[in-house]
């Protein structure tokens, strides 16, 4: 039996109804999958069952790999590639895909940011992440900005789908999770790399005023509202946080 290591973040799904309710949120017969870091494959067996038109597994873990090499090895469908999915690229995909996959909780928001700012062609993404990130992520604006929310935002439709309990995991993780549906935005054409660089530094001091943003950038205050100058980061609204955007990063 392989034993979960905790490097890794390795909380194995052991319950079969989750992996089906998890599959069951899109279609998948004809489609191309990309499953991140299958462990055990219990909920590739379930992708499986809905008859994928080709199933890419990337697991880092070599045990793991090995493990699943022999259990897939008769089926033609499926490419399994041994790489850290921070290392993988996307863009050898020419063709639009789906990724469905139960995150590593230690770079979850790591490896979202990594495929939002490629704009490849995926159709959408179902993960499952921790209960406390997937709120993070949620973006209105009424709701206190972050770097994550803003990025979705502007990136992204989302959609909370449904919890899952700690306690159908092999170990039992310390959190809650919770499975989101990611539906990248079709013609986006802002520089997602610059945009990411400046929400790291206006979240920074996100209960600053913007007026200290300004100042600490050596940039033109006359250029922004004074309404806008006068908010916090964290209170501004999506449109405000573009508005600053457009203004010193275009």
């Amino acid at each position: 039996m392989i034993k979960p290591k905790k490097s890794l973040s390795q909380n194995f799904l052991i319950d079969k109804n989750i992996s089906k309710k998890i599959v069951n949120l899109t279609k998948i017969t004809n489609d191309i999958i990309i499953e991140i870091g299958p462990g055990t494959g219990n909920l590739t067996d379930e992708i499986i069952k809905n008859k994928p038109k080709k199933l890419v597994l990337i697991e880092k873990d070599k045990s793991l790999y090995s493990l699943l090499k022999k259990k897939y090895n008769n089926d033609k469908k499926i490419e399994l590639i041994n790489i850290d999915v921070l290392d993988y690229d996307f863009d050898k995909i020419k063709v639009p895909f789906k990724i469905i996959s139960n995150l590593p909780y230690n770079i979850s928001t790591k490896i979202i940011f990594k495929i939002l700012k490629l704009k490849i062609n995926i159709i959408e993404m179902i993960f499952m992440i921790q209960k406390e990130v997937a709120k993070k992520m949620y973006y209105k604006n009424n709701i206190k900005k972050n770097r994550l929310n803003c990025f979705i935002a502007i990136t992204s439709n989302y959609h909370i789908e449904f919890d899952v309990s700690k306690n159908v995991f092999f170990p039992k993780p310390k959190v809650d999770s919770t499975i989101v549906k990611i539906i990248p935005k079709k013609n986006n054409n802002y520089d997602l790399y610059k945009f990411e660089e400046f929400t790291r530094k206006l979240f920074n001091n996100k209960r600053k005023k913007i007026s200290f943003f300004i100042k600490k950038n050596k940039l033109n205050k006359n250029k922004l509202d004074i309404n806008v100058i006068n908010k916090r980061a964290e209170d501004l609204k999506i449109e405000e946080i573009l508005e600053i955007f457009n203004q010193f990063y275009i």
